[in-house]
């Protein structure tokens, strides 16, 4: 699977993605034909990103992303097809899951796009999931050299055991995926408390602060309402 870096539209100018936080690639070709790929990055204010995926013809493509940290945690996401037709669009979401289905050949292009937001950069996870574009592994070929005339019992036995690794290889990517997308709603969740708490713990000070004063000027007031400098003659 390819995933290449796509343009910045900030200044009208075709850059790399020059600020990244944290990335990660998870590419595997399963035996099932499946290919995966995770993404986080960093989208600065008034930008836009976007990045190319390659597919081939009558597979699927899935596109999952989330925006897990920054001023209002959404972004506008769009996918456009090989010929520049605009399949989804999405307005100031936080995060989606959407399904391409069948794709057709050509590269395919994942935007977020921040330039509604004029302060505030965000960090954005996205991962994608294609299948039914693979090719024939390197177990298919060790075990096709195994293969003896059709109807013999090897045969059936190692289509047998083929079947089963692949089921096996499915859901441990299939638990794969979900163990990323969770830690994914996991970071979005630390930075909604850190961003919380410095809220509460920065009104408090304040609200401390204004208590504080409050009290000195009431002491200050009720001193000088009993400050008599009159002297009294006798």
């Amino acid at each position: 699977m390819e995933l290449c870096f796509g343009k910045r539209e900030g200044g009208k100018s075709f850059t790399f993605l020059s600020i990244l936080l944290h990335s990660w690639f998870g590419m595997v070709c399963s035996f099932g034909q499946t290919q995966d790929t995770e993404f986080t990055f960093l989208l600065p204010a008034g930008t836009t990103e976007c990045f190319f995926q390659t597919a081939k013809n009558n597979g699927t493509m899935e596109v999952e992303f989330q925006v897990i940290a920054g001023a209002g945690m959404d972004v506008d996401f769009a996918i456009l097809s090989p010929q520049g037709f605009q399949l989804i669009s999405e307005l100031r979401h936080s995060d989606g899951v959407h399904m391409v289905e069948p794709t057709e050949g050509g590269d395919y292009q994942i935007c977020f796009d921040n330039s509604f937001s004029r302060f505030s950069e965000k960090i954005v996870f996205f991962e994608v999931i294609i299948e039914g574009q693979g090719g024939d592994t390197g177990m298919d070929e060790e075990l096709g050299g195994l293969v003896e005339p059709e109807g013999s019992l090897l045969e059936y036995k190692l289509e047998d055991i083929r079947d089963s690794m692949d089921s096996v290889h499915r859901r441990l990517e299939r638990s794969r995926q979900m163990q990323t997308v969770l830690r994914a709603f996991e970071a979005r969740d630390r930075n909604l408390l850190e961003n919380n708490l410095w809220r509460v713990s920065f009104w408090s000070c304040a609200s401390l602060l204004v208590m504080l004063c409050v009290a000195l000027t009431q002491v200050y007031t009720v001193r000088k309402l009993f400050d008599d400098k009159r002297r009294v003659c006798t």
